[in-house]
């Protein structure tokens, strides 16, 4: 079911003048013309997955295009079914009363009433029905503006001219497969920008890192070019050949063009709440150029880059060290000395690792270590590694964990260890100047490895990795990445 929206809601002034005079109606009209939709024709696009970002971004862009309801239509997707227990359901009354425009606008749109329910234990809530009123049950401390919810997968994307991939690494692959069986009769090519970060490690059939726009991109892909239909005599023989030709294009999957990447060092809640804060959108020039100046706002600064996969992980890399960070931050007591320790040897080994990623890494150096930053200070990862240093939380919990979301740091800990272990990919050691695998030259990931995939090890060992006397200066690790000739393209699946 489609949620209603509340068509009073303004982010600052309630007639929408704020907006028009920044020209939004002006980019709304412009990237229509650019999709070359007529009028009465709305803009669709849909966020698939509901977590902190990907509801964030739909709101965002509900703030700022939804009072243009004859152009444009946003939604959102997410599995139906989800209860909101009755702890979350307490606290979720405070928040709505301790804000005064959400209790207000609750009351006015009759919603109030359920949440008195669900507080006094006498009514269950559910993820999409909270949604639809602008609480995310990944980021429940923020209410977002009402949003158009869909529990429908294929009412949700079949005609969308922009799907925002809002799901974890981990789920893209599954829920873009069934995805491509609602496109196999479209005839337009969809436009799909990735917020997620995470990987995968392909070992053959040499090894490589499979990102989520990759994961899309070989997900709508089908071996069954048939076109599938009847057509009486009277029908335009054009027209059919037309049809047939754009099908059969589509069965070979979203093009990668069409396929970008969005990604910065920011926090969703954070963004909401119109904090200054920037990204990049990567891909094709065709449409992260548009894209770019369309999702710009004044408090979200959006930059365009051509490397699309490189991006994507980095953006998955810093994942695997903010879980370690907060190992150490709790083990610690958030001792500043160690923390500075463990951030000269962990950004010493991503360094290490972009140099067999890139071809011209200094160029990821910014964004990396921004990103890596800011995922320290208050990312899920981090707070994951705290947790489970504290004991509050175990790796028999899994990864998905109530009131955070997926903790894509975890997967992404076992691919990067199972990439980097291949013995076709050996550098030279320092000591002894033999060949070894990449992951030997990288402790702390090797010990991230042990402690949450294998799990012969507890969060202690972080420290103890960190204390090894034989421990190389950081410096010499970024050294031989410098002055060695490390850069393997095979990783990112390139010739």
């Amino acid at each position: 079911m489609v949620g209603s929206i509340d068509t009073l809601h303004r982010s600052l002034n309630s007639n929408g003048s704020f907006y028009n005079c920044n020209g939004l109606e002006e980019k709304l009209d412009e990237f229509r013309h650019l999709l070359c939709k007529s009028d009465g024709d709305p803009l669709r696009i849909v966020s698939v997955g509901a977590g902190a970002w990907g509801s964030v971004f739909a709101a965002l862009l509900q703030d700022s295009y939804g009072q243009f309801r004859d152009k444009v239509q946003i939604r959102i997707w997410r599995r139906p079914g989800r209860a909101v227990d009755r702890a979350t359901a307490e606290h979720l009354f405070e928040v709505i009363n301790s804000r005064e425009d959400v209790l207000r606008r609750l009351i006015r749109r009759c919603a109030y009433l359920k949440y008195v329910e669900a507080r006094l234990g006498d009514r269950t809530l559910f993820a999409d029905e909270i949604l639809k009123d602008g609480f995310c049950l990944n980021m429940i401390d923020t209410p977002l503006c009402p949003l158009k919810v869909v529990t429908n997968l294929q009412e949700a994307v079949w005609d969308a001219d922009i799907v925002v991939n809002g799901l974890p690494s981990t789920e893209t692959r599954d829920v873009f497969q069934e995805i491509s069986n609602y496109w196999k009769e479209r005839i337009t090519v969809p436009i799909i920008i990735s917020l997620s970060k995470g990987i995968e490690a392909a070992l053959q059939p040499l090894p490589h890192i499979i990102t989520p726009t990759q994961m899309i991109n070989r997900a709508n892909r089908t071996t069954d070019s048939r076109v599938g239909f009847s057509v009486s005599s009277q029908v335009n023989l054009l027209s059919v050949l037309f049809l047939s030709f754009m099908r059969i294009f589509l069965a070979a999957g979203v093009p990668i063009e069409n396929i970008l990447y969005l990604g910065g060092p920011n926090i969703a809640s954070e963004i909401y709440n119109k904090e200054y804060a920037n990204a990049r959108i990567c891909g094709a020039e065709q449409w992260r150029k548009p894209l770019a100046k369309f999702l710009r706002q004044p408090h979200f600064i959006v930059w365009d880059n051509s490397d699309l996969v490189t991006h994507e992980v980095m953006g998955g890399l810093k994942n695997v060290y903010a879980i370690g960070a907060g190992m150490v931050a709790a083990l610690t007591k958030e001792s500043a000395t160690s923390k500075s320790v463990y951030f000269a040897h962990c950004t010493s080994e991503m360094i290490f690792i972009t140099h067999l990623l890139a071809e011209e890494p200094e160029k990821l150096a910014g964004p990396l270590l921004a990103d890596t930053y800011v995922t320290l200070l208050k990312g899920r990862n981090a707070w994951y590694g705290q947790m489970l240093a504290k004991g509050e939380l175990s790796r028999d919990m899994g990864d998905s964990i109530s009131g955070k979301g997926m903790i894509q740091g975890v997967s992404a800990v076992g691919a990067f260890y199972e990439l980097l272990s291949q013995s076709s990919l050996s550098v030279l050691h320092p000591d002894g100047n033999k060949p070894v695998a990449p992951v030997e030259l990288c402790p702390l990931l090797k010990t991230l490895y042990k402690i949450l995939i294998t799990r012969e090890k507890t969060a202690e060992a972080i420290l103890q990795a960190l204390r090894d006397e034989t421990l190389n200066d950081p410096r010499e690790r970024i050294e031989i990445a410098q002055t060695h000739a490390f850069y393997k393209p095979s990783l990112l699946g390139q010739p």
